[in-house]
């Protein structure tokens, strides 16, 4: 049986990895891009590392866009989706990432993009967001059924009120999961958690006074 013809961008990665160490960082995010296809959530994973880590820079790269189109054969906005998705996905879907779990039951990491959209982005409602993450994750239904339902589920451009009032909201779920995490940890001074309180109550008694208001009118 002939073997499927290897593309420029998977020739490209095995000649790196003819000249590096095996086991090495470099080799390993390089492993992973060549299995890309079929296992988005490694490869997420680990050029999360690269980017946090800032890795690339002792490979040669001034920038982690650079490293991603030149190494690794992948365009930057792909390369933004892939960690956007698999940070959401780690936090919000843990238990598709669990051990035992096989990769392939991970949805598409541009559906799982969508979510992360709905949830940060679009303000989705949480009934709206629940239907959403039932076609992405429950169904797993592909990746094109996932954009018709993120589009039909999308809010539509609103007048110039409603859209401070999206602001407001996004700011205010911003700040409260900020508040939730710095609570977590243990040296934080007492007096930032005060400050970060002040804004979340701001913001939440602002966003509710403008609902109030576009009721009335």
């Amino acid at each position: 049986m002939n073997e499927t013809p290897k593309t420029a961008a998977e020739s490209h990665i095995e000649t790196l990895m003819e000249h590096l160490e095996p086991g090495s960082d470099r080799y390993r995010v390089l492993d992973v891009a060549r299995r890309f296809k079929s296992s988005w959530v490694e490869l997420g994973e680990e050029l999360l590392k690269v980017s946090q880590a800032s890795l690339y820079r002792s490979w040669g790269y001034d920038s982690f866009e650079e490293y991603c189109q030149k190494e690794i054969r992948i365009r930057k906005p792909t390369a933004q989706k892939l960690t956007q998705a698999y940070r959401f996905i780690s936090r919000e879907e843990p238990h598709l990432l669990a051990e035992g779990s096989p990769l392939q039951s991970v949805p598409d990491y541009r559906s799982i993009d969508l979510l992360r959209q709905a949830r940060e982005e679009q303000s989705f409602s949480e009934e709206d967001y629940a239907t959403l993450r039932q076609t992405v994750i429950e169904q797993e239904r592909s990746h094109p059924t996932a954009v018709k339902c993120f589009k039909s589920l999308a809010p539509q451009p609103h007048s110039d009120r409603m859209q401070q009032q999206r602001l407001f909201r996004q700011a205010l779920s911003a700040a409260r999961r900020l508040n939730a995490a710095l609570e977590e940890m243990d040296d934080m001074p007492p007096e930032h958690l005060d400050v970060l309180r002040d804004i979340v109550a701001w913001l939440d008694a602002a966003a509710l006074t403008m609902e109030e208001n576009g009721e009335e009118n």
